[in-house]
């Protein structure tokens, strides 16, 4: 059976879906989205979660404690924190203070907590980049860059790209477009002092915190609808593919027996489910944005018990969903997760051969990976579809943003 084409999914012009969008940006849809039937019962939902006291996601309630040792990084396994903080301070110096005051906030603000994934601007946390000069709005993404891999700053970009192209192919570009992101800085660059930045929007948000040379990214939420460009400058970018098919293969390397244990739905909107498992914008994902302190119990299988083969390829998942962290971060961040899988569950919803949409979770006390084909939203696909999908990346039990690490440099 053929890969379906978003094309066939193109909303047509006049369609109420994107005409009565038409003319909004994000701020303005800010504040139409509250009456929105879509949106409006998912911005209810979240004013009751930020803000909150920071504690982190559990699989239990509780948090564990030990899990993210305060020495310094191994040799070779390094943040690059002095290009980020050359990188950030050039920023800075192209700021009036108006600029300044808004961008920055401390490195355990609450604000940090307010990123969010849709399209419309659900809090309005630094500057916005779609709104800056060309030169100040490269240096906010050479901050990025200098703390990303280059695969992980291309992919990142490429995703702000598609944003764009969606916008264009909908005819709303004010609303989405590759710069309509927020950045913030945390904290004041130091070689040894914990800081960071966040940066935020459609499809893309990424938090991150160094203290020394120690790094974390996470939070982190990726996606697309559609999943590749097709068209113009940048036609054949093409996002997530190979994680996809080693998804798949995984699957197939299973057991039977195996495999349906890992299963916990067989349909992606399985009538199984319980009430409130399936969100109406996260769909199936758990740990996007506002779930901070979510509980989320373990699903599925036990990574130990899987095949040589299938961990290989569970192998591969991991490291291509942190491949956004440097060289150095990253090989210390696998080691870790690594070193738990012992406890470490895999869980799936949905099918696994052909072009079928699913849903899977990775999921141990270090690391939350989660991947979900989703409905569309400025696309009509009314079922799960290949080329829309969110992929989460968290640190549970206490370190997201970073959040242990600065815990301990900042007692109290």
């Amino acid at each position: 059976m053929p890969t379906p084409s978003f094309r066939e999914y193109l909303y047509a012009p006049e369609h109420p879906r994107v005409a009565k969008l038409r003319g909004l940006d994000a701020r303005s849809y800010a504040e139409a989205a509250k009456d929105d039937s879509f949106a409006g019962p998912m911005i209810e939902g979240w004013k009751k979660l930020y803000p909150a006291p920071f504690a982190g996601v559990t699989n239990d309630g509780v948090v564990r404690e030990g899990l993210f040792p305060q020495t310094e990084a191994r040799p070779g396994e390094e943040a690059p924190t002095s290009d980020m903080v050359a990188a950030a301070e050039k920023l800075l110096a192209l700021l009036g203070p108006a600029q300044r005051e808004r961008l920055t906030y401390a490195v355990d603000a609450y604000e940090w907590q307010s990123w969010a994934n849709p399209e419309f601007m659900q809090h309005d946390t630094g500057l916005r980049l779609d709104q800056l000069d060309v030169a100040v709005r490269e240096a906010a993404l050479a901050v990025v860059e200098a703390s990303l891999s280059a695969e992980g700053y291309a992919l990142a970009r490429n995703l702000m790209r598609i944003n764009g192209f969606l916008g264009d192919l909908v005819d709303l570009p004010l609303l989405m477009n590759e710069f309509s992101y927020n950045f913030a800085l945390y904290g004041d660059p130091s070689e040894t002092e914990p800081w960071g930045w966040q940066l935020f929007g459609h499809h893309v948000a990424l938090n991150c915190l160094v203290v020394g040379s120690r790094l974390v990214i996470s939070p982190v939420f990726l996606g697309a609808e559609p999943d590749g460009i097709d068209a113009g400058p940048h036609q054949g970018v093409k996002v997530f593919k190979e994680r996809i098919q080693w998804a798949r293969e995984l699957m197939d390397a299973l057991p039977e027996a195996l495999r349906a244990e890992a299963v916990i739905f067989e349909r992606m909107q399985d009538p199984s489910m319980p009430e409130g498992r399936l969100h109406p914008g996260d769909e199936r994902h758990l740990a996007g944005c506002f779930q901070d302190n979510r509980v989320i119990p373990y699903e599925g299988i036990l990574v130990s018990s899987m095949p040589a083969a299938a961990v290989s390829l569970l192998d591969n998942i991991v490291e291509d969903s942190i491949a956004y962290l440097p060289s150095g971060p990253r090989a210390a961040r696998i080691r870790e997760i690594q070193a738990h899988y012992g406890e470490t569950y895999f869980s799936w919803i949905g099918g696994w051969k052909g072009e079928e949409a699913f849903y899977f979770r990775i999921q141990s006390p270090v690391v939350i990976l989660e991947l979900d084909h989703h409905t569309g939203v400025f696309l009509d696909n009314d079922e799960p579809a290949p080329f829309h999908m969110h992929t989460v990346v968290r640190t549970p039990n206490g370190n997201d943003y970073g959040r242990a690490l600065v815990k301990a440099a900042i007692p109290g």
